[in-house]
């Protein structure tokens, strides 16, 4: 696969590419690093968050949510989607290639440049970028999908998550969250169950050296 760099403020980082196959069409994705196996993701955690971008390594749970996403193609073209914490892009670049309108947006201004040159190199077009803090969160909504992979680890994050579903969600619509079975997502699950949304899960096999990793995907209504 092809590497190229990318000039930050905190200098210099090289990025790789991944080709994902989703049914009779290709992407090409670059990113930091792969964090796929679960060794991968606690030698990471421990040895080199700080220094590779977090959001911009390529995670399993992206991967699942743009399976999730190619198997409801009937449904996008035309929806309005708010993608959380894009990291690479991979789901809303998947959403956008299906014919949603994409909002993508994340806190780190790499990530978004990252997301813009995904968007170019599948040339997907009908895709926006803006930077967004959760605890300040505005948006132009509402939104008929609201999208996030692997967002639920941080606990402390999970009433403004919360918070942004039920201020941005169009009636009618759906929020999808790809985890890899955390235990840390089950709280916002269980409160936003016991507060009236409805919630379904599928759970995705993604291949990954020696083996396959699970993944869930969420499924919440209102």
């Amino acid at each position: 696969m092809s590497t190229t760099s990318l000039q930050t403020s905190a200098g210099e980082i090289v990025l790789h590419e991944y080709r994902l196959a989703l049914g009779e069409r290709t992407w090409s994705f670059l990113h930091t690093g792969a964090v796929l196996t679960l060794e991968e993701e606690q030698r990471f955690l421990k040895e080199e968050r700080d220094q590779l971008p977090y959001g911009v390594m390529l995670w399993p749970a992206s991967i699942a949510l743009a399976h999730e996403l190619l198997a409801r193609a009937d449904e996008l073209p035309g929806k309005r989607v708010l993608e959380l914490g894009a990291g690479t892009g991979v789901p809303g670049l998947v959403a956008a290639s299906l014919g949603a309108h994409v909002l993508q947006t994340d806190r780190s201004d790499v990530a978004l440049h990252v997301c813009a040159m995904n968007a170019e190199r599948n040339r997907v077009a009908r895709v926006e970028r803006r930077n967004a803090d959760w605890e300040r969160f505005e948006s132009d909504g509402p939104y008929d999908l609201i999208l996030g992979s692997d967002v639920l680890y941080a606990t402390t994050l999970h009433p403004r998550l919360r918070a942004i579903c039920e201020a941005h969600l169009a009636p009618g619509g759906r929020v999808l969250f790809s985890d890899p079975f955390r235990e840390q997502s089950l709280p916002l699950l269980e409160a936003m169950e016991a507060s009236g949304w409805r919630a379904s899960l599928a759970k995705w096999s993604i291949e990954v050296p020696h083996g396959q990793r699970s993944i869930a995907v969420y499924d919440l209504t209102r």
